[in-house]
């Protein structure tokens, strides 16, 4: 029941993300499909702004865990708030080791959400590393249940140059695929000396087993979202507003005008002038 649930909701409120779709389904069935895994499941979301990588990633949890984010089995850090300071990282590596290592002690079904991997100190991320490979056990906990999602806007420009160009080839999103990206994601993230993921064990070792592009979003899935936040807020949806928040988000390449530059992200706050 919880995978149809999440494939629906998928399905109707993720704009404009196939792949998206398509990834996380296919990461999530065989991983739940599985009473006893190998490894925990391991998922990277790049993207650029407003695309829906932490919505994605809520959604997931959601129907995961009864409370959702509020889950005591669910841990989520973003650099800026846990791991500031570039002269504390020996600190925070083993915080962050032990905080990891605790936690899967108490429930072996955990999430752990790392935001805004770009961010991340080069090197940080690799205590984990022990967590998420195929090995039984480590320190006496069995971790196979695992989830580990990193989300980053890391390969969101070239994502964006990619599914240009393939615009420009007259190939439509419905047909863009996993193998279309992958190369300029992997240079863009994994080969970038400023990204979280530099030089790290965890792309070395290919412990990341699903990497889940976000495309960037166009005109109409932009009023896809404008409807949407309208219905929410419990707002009349008059075609006319829909049109004027689509038409007031900037758009790029400069010429054709044809992605949204922050995807959906400031379609709620847009909406408040109109009402």
């Amino acid at each position: 029941h919880f995978v149809s649930g999440l494939e629906f909701d998928l399905a109707t409120n993720l704009v404009g993300q196939p792949l998206v779709r398509q990834q996380v389904m296919k990461g999530v069935k065989e991983f739940l499909g599985n009473p006893n895994p190998v490894k925990p499941l391991v998922m990277s979301f790049h993207g650029s702004t407003g695309t829906g990588k932490t919505y994605v990633s809520s959604m997931l949890i959601r129907y995961l865990f009864q409370r959702g984010l509020q889950s005591p089995y669910v841990h989520h850090f973003s650099p800026i708030v846990h791991f500031p300071h570039a002269e504390q990282i020996e600190q925070y590596k083993e915080n962050l080791r032990r905080w990891i290592q605790g936690n899967l002690t108490n429930c072996g079904r955990s999430a752990f959400l790392f935001d805004e991997m770009d961010k991340m100190h080069p090197g940080l991320i690799d205590v984990i590393i022990p967590f998420l490979g195929p090995s039984w056990v480590v320190y006496g906990t069995n971790y196979r249940k695992a989830i580990f999602i990193f989300i980053s806007n890391a390969g969101g420009e070239q994502i964006n140059n990619v599914t240009l160009a393939l615009w420009h080839a007259r190939k439509d999103r419905e047909e863009i695929s996993l193998q279309d990206l992958e190369p300029a994601i992997s240079k863009a993230v994994f080969e970038n000396p400023q990204s979280g993921f530099w030089k790290s064990g965890i792309i070395n070792e290919h412990l990341i087993d699903f990497v889940v592009p976000f495309l960037p979003l166009k005109h109409h899935h932009v009023k896809q979202c404008v409807i949407s936040e309208l219905v929410q807020q419990g707002l009349e949806v008059r075609p006319g507003v829909v049109q004027e928040v689509a038409d007031s988000i900037p758009y790029f390449p400069e010429e054709e005008k044809l992605f949204s530059s922050t995807g959906c992200k400031t379609v709620a706050s847009r909406i408040s002038f109109f009402f």
